[in-house]
């Protein structure tokens, strides 16, 4: 039975694709391994391993979720030290990303499956296999939100690649 290794995402647009490309170049940090500007994303909520019986229910299950586009504003850059990944944050997470996620979940629990327990803390991981970092404030980087993702983690020979399988447009009011 074949399985898919998904996640929902906030999925970046060009302009905010190449302002986090150049923000990871700009560092000055010492045997990492940057994340490839097409892997750029803001994960909503990972969900794993499943079949396709199992996505299908969660693509109908999310169908129903509406929000309006909302900006989020990245402006610290902090490193997680158990998986050593650079990643940029937020000081102060709006609301809308933090209720998004929540019914995200909440819509994937509701159809069976397990979900992580951890507080969500939305982040973009710049940098892998970090060995440290000073954490601090940055230029805030404002990414619009204008839509949400559902993407498959497919394994090739250079790495990971993410590929959005779903988007589902916020609605403007």
């Amino acid at each position: 039975m074949r399985t898919s290794k998904l996640f929902f995402a906030l999925w970046p647009d060009d302009k905010t694709r190449l302002a986090l490309a150049r923000l990871g170049r700009s560092l000055e940090i010492e045997g990492y391994k940057t994340v490839p500007p097409y892997n750029f994303h803001v994960t909503l909520l990972f969900i794993g391993h499943v079949d396709e019986a199992s996505e299908l229910l969660i693509k109908e299950s999310v169908n129903s979720i509406t929000a309006e586009p909302f900006l989020i504003t990245f402006d610290r850059l902090s490193y997680w030290i158990n998986p050593k990944v650079l990643c940029l944050t937020c000081r102060q997470p709006v609301q809308q990303i933090m209720a998004l996620a929540q019914r995200l979940n909440d819509a994937v629990t509701n159809v069976g499956l397990a979900t992580d327990a951890k507080p969500y803390n939305p982040h973009v991981t710049l940098a892998r296999h970090v060995s440290s970092f000073v954490e601090r404030d940055c230029d805030p980087l404002v990414w619009r939100a204008e839509s949400f993702c559902l993407v498959e983690s497919c394994s090739s020979i250079d790495g990971v690649i993410y590929q959005v399988k779903n988007q589902w447009p916020f609605v403007k009011t």
